[in-house]
C-alpha cells in the first residue's frame, strides 16, 4: 500500500547507525511502503508509546520459520488508526531505511538493536527491464484483482522494484531477498525473473478457477 501523498525521506544523511526498538514480524517492510499494524502485546504497546513520545523509528525484521533476518527496514508511525479500551491499537507505519543488524539489547521490555543504515544504489537501470517489470506487474495484478496496478510515482527516490513487490502478494522469501539487494538495477532484474516464472502459474490457476466455477463447483 502506497499512500498517494506519502513521500519517502532517507535518514542516511543524518546518521549511519543508531539504536532503535526492534519488532520481529512475519512480514517484510520496504522503504516507502505503508503498512497498518495491530499492536496488542504489552511490550509493543510500550514500544509504540515510546516511539510516539520521541518521534523516533522502530525496526521491522522478518521472523520466519524460527529464524530472524539480519536485514530489516526502519518504520515511522504515521498515525494511530484506532485505540481500543483494553490498550490495543491499530497504527499506520511507513518504511524509511533498510538496515543491517549489528547487535541486540534486552534491557527494556521490548528488544532494541544497534543497526547500520544501508545506502541504496539508484544507478540508472536498463529501461527495457523497468518497462518489462511494469508490464509484468500489471499482468499479474489484472489476473489477481481485475485491474492494473496503481501507477508508480517516480518522486522521492522510491524503488520501482519495492513498489511492484508491495502491490503483489510476493512471498516473503522473495521480498526479503529484494530488501537485501542494494542495487535497484539488480532488484528489478531479480523481480522480472521471478514474475516471468510466476505469471504462467497465475494464468493456470485463473483458468482452473474459471472452469470450476463454470462446472458449478465454485471458485478455488
Amino acid at each position: 500500500m502506497w499512500p498517494p501523498h506519502f513521500c519517502y525521506h532517507s535518514f542516511q544523511t543524518l546518521m549511519d547507525s543508531a539504536r532503535i526498538p526492534l519488532f520481529p514480524l512475519d512480514i517484510v517492510l520496504f522503504p516507502g511502503q505503508a503498512i497498518p499494524l495491530h499492536i496488542f502485546e504489552p511490550r509493543y504497546r510500550q514500544m509504540t508509546r515510546d516511539c510516539l513520545d520521541t518521534q523516533s523509528p522502530f525496526g521491522i525484521v522478518l521472523a520466519h520459520d524460527g529464524k530472524t533476518a539480519q536485514t530489516g527496514c526502519s518504520a515511522m508511525i504515521v498515525k494511530i488508526l484506532k485505540e481500543y479500551d483494553d490498550g490495543r491499537s491499530d497504527i499506520l507505519t511507513a518504511g524509511q531505511n533498510a538496515f543491517r543488524l549489528i547487535r541486540t539489547h534486552e534491557q527494556k521490555p521490548y528488544m532494541e538493536a544497534d543497526v547500520e543504515y544501508l545506502e541504496e544504489d539508484f544507478t540508472e537501470s536498463d529501461p527495457y527491464t523497468s518497462t518489462r517489470l511494469v508490464e509484468l506487474c500489471n499482468q499479474c495484478h489484472q489476473l489477481l484483482y481485475g485491474e492494473d496496478a496503481p501507477p508508480f510515482e517516480t518522486e522521492g527516490g522510491i524503488s520501482l522494484a519495492y513498489h511492484v513487490a508491495s502491490e503483489l502478494p510476493v512471498e516473503v522469501r522473495v521480498r526479503q531477498s529484494l530488501l537485501e539487494i542494494r542495487s535497484e538495477a539488480e532488484r528489478q532484474s531479480r523481480l522480472v525473473t521471478h514474475l516471468t516464472e510466476w505469471y504462467p502459474q497465475l494464468q493456470k490457476r485463473d483458468h482452473v478457477r474459471g472452469k470450476a466455477a463454470g462446472n458449478g463447483h465454485g471458485k478455488l
